[in-house]
């Protein structure tokens, strides 16, 4: 069994810099995995996160039964709800939206999960998810009925509260297609109030943001849109 987060730690403690490619299941469909999956495999991807804000039912568990043959990298789920929980990834990132007031999704979907999470071998990630403004209304605003953050220090307030409250991983999320990238004065910021590895995601579509974001402290960049829409991005991070 994967330690992932034993990895990740030991990545930050030796300034080693982690790329998560983003796989959505209802955008990327069975029929065109394989392929999708051979360029991230020659890329500098380190991990591959599964899971969306909506997922039809069945979707995520199909898909991951087919990327398991395709990659030897780390799977972690990045679920919406409960129903994207699969034993076939090696870890779930256990969300917590730390940046909103509804209970259904600081506590209430995890409640939900535990009979599920029982049945798995799955390494539970306790993970504080700080939804930022990314100038566009996100599907996990939609869902969760929550409105990002925009005050920089309201946002690392929420993550050292979030780091206090017993949370392993802190994830800084500008939200699918956002027009704009968490910024490198939010990252930095957080980075200098927080002892935990940070996640950022959402709004990276080209090398100088994905630098620009390890540079502010970035220690692990998601990247899901971008690659959707332009595979040739790939090239760029052999």
């Amino acid at each position: 069994m994967r330690n992932i987060l034993k990895h990740i730690k030991t990545s930050v403690e030796s300034k080693t810099k982690l790329l998560a490619v983003l796989i959505d299941p209802d955008k990327l469909k069975t029929e065109a995995l394989s392929q999708f999956v051979n360029k991230v495999n020659s890329s500098i991807a380190t991990h591959i996160f599964v899971g969306g804000s909506t997922v039809e039912t069945d979707v995520t568990q199909r898909l991951l039964t087919a990327l398991r043959s395709l990659t030897n990298l780390p799977i972690v789920l990045f679920p919406g709800d409960v129903t994207q929980i699969s034993n076939d990834a090696d870890a779930i990132l256990f969300l917590s939206l730390v940046s909103g007031r509804n209970p259904e999704y600081l506590i209430g979907q995890h409640v939900k999960s535990v009979s599920t999470l029982r049945k798995t071998n799955l390494e539970v990630i306790p993970t504080g998810y700080i939804l930022i403004d990314g100038g566009k209304e996100t599907a996990t605003l939609k869902v969760t009925k929550t409105s990002p953050l925009t005050i920089k220090s309201e946002i690392v307030d929420t993550a050292k509260a979030a780091e206090l409250l017993g949370m392993k991983l802190i994830y800084l999320e500008a939200g699918s297609g956002a027009k704009q990238e968490v910024s490198s004065e939010i990252i930095k910021a957080v980075k200098q109030e927080v002892s935990i590895p940070l996640i950022v995601g959402g709004g990276i579509r080209n090398k100088t943001q994905l630098d620009n974001a390890y540079k502010a402290g970035a220690d692990l960049v998601v990247i899901g849109t971008a690659f959707e829409k332009d595979e040739s991005f790939f090239n760029k991070l052999k």
